[in-house]
């Protein structure tokens, strides 16, 4: 069902959309316009306007004394919203009081909670544990606000600008790495890593096998939270010949697993050639890293392991003996980052 509204100069649209509408607008021609509702059929609409016409009202914009017929109540919603608020640590008197939160989002879900504004808004609120989530929301929003308020805290994304500008920065010292999943199995994982690889600056992330989801799979997307955009990432069936193709261009392979060969992570040096490479007669190496991560159940399979230069595990001192693949990449790679940087900054004094 579709209306079409008359008046002077715009003809507007109320388009049905579940249980609210969507207002469109454009300037065409309004003579010889048909409105149509469920019974009401109107011909010759003219440029005069016509109390007969059905005018478009958003919620936001609705007279108080529309919404009013929803207010009834509003007291013993008030109490159940500052009980619930109470039991979280939230003192009433710092949301609504303090002009810090005047016109923020947290307060505006206050009022909204205690003066709803249409039927269904009014049955939301009449829920058993609609304070608590409420006030839970409340709650965050505040924090959220607090956090905009502060300069001085960077809990927000870099512009395309400002990352470009950094990555431009570390380009010719930045050490490149590589991050192979030999089959690993799920998507909330791999998005992990994927972001994890973007922060880092990885150069890219390779797929291996044919159980690893890879991009545009939407669990991968909504877990990477936009990473994905600017990870260079490929896939290839075979990790083996992906490892082979990797040390034929100088990588040093490691290898993420828990085995009797492994060197605890504090024991490994990614980059030990380059450590000594005051001395003239040892060839130093390259910084480039490829780092292989296998599947949550069984590991990285055997073969590749023994393709791969060395070995490396994170020590765990409970009862299980590895942690999440995900973590443990970030784990991984940021002590790699971080012997980088020391080995920079001893190059730097020297």
């Amino acid at each position: 069902m579709m209306w079409i509204l008359c008046t002077k100069s715009v003809v507007g649209y109320l388009v049905p959309s579940f249980k609210s509408f969507r207002y469109l607008s454009s300037s065409i021609p309004t003579k010889n316009v048909v409105l149509f509702s469920q019974s009401i059929k109107i011909d010759g609409c003219e440029d005069k306007p016509d109390d007969n016409l059905l005018k478009y009202v958003s919620k936001s914009t609705a007279k108080t004394d529309a919404a009013s017929q929803f207010h009834e109540g509003s007291k013993e919603r008030r109490q159940r919203l500052h009980a619930a608020l109470s039991e979280i640590g939230i003192p009433v008197d710092s949301l609504v009081e303090s002009p810090e939160f005047k016109g923020s989002a947290a307060i505006r879900t206050y009022n909204s909670f205690i003066l709803p504004k249409s039927e269904g808004a009014l049955a939301m609120t009449m829920q058993p544990q609609r304070a608590s989530v409420v006030a839970n929301n409340i709650s965050f929003l505040m924090r959220e606000h607090r956090s905009h308020q502060e300069e001085w805290l960077r809990n927000h994304d870099r512009s395309l600008q400002e990352a470009a500008e950094l990555q431009e920065q570390r380009q010719s010292s930045a050490p490149k790495m590589i991050l192979l999943l030999d089959d690993v199995r799920s998507a909330h994982n791999v998005g992990n890593i994927i972001r994890a690889a973007e922060a880092s600056g990885c150069e890219k992330v390779i797929m291996c096998g044919s159980m690893t989801p890879s991009p545009p799979h939407p669990k991968v997307l909504k877990t990477a939270l936009g990473a994905a955009e600017y990870v260079p990432y490929q896939s290839s069936i075979s990790t083996l010949q992906a490892i082979r193709d990797l040390k034929a261009n100088g990588y040093q392979i490691f290898g993420i697993e828990t085995t009797s060969r492994s060197k605890m992570l504090w024991q490994v040096s990614f980059f030990e050639q380059l450590a000594g490479e005051a001395n003239p007669g040892k060839e130093t190496q390259n910084g480039k890293v490829a780092l292989v991560f296998g599947n949550e159940l069984v590991g990285v399979d055997v073969k590749v392991l023994e393709e791969c230069n060395e070995l490396v595990s994170v020590p765990t001192h409970g009862i299980k003996n590895s942690l999440n693949v995900a973590t443990c990449a970030s784990i991984i790679v940021w002590e790699v980052l971080r012997q980088w940087d020391a080995i920079e900054l001893k190059t730097k004094e020297a």
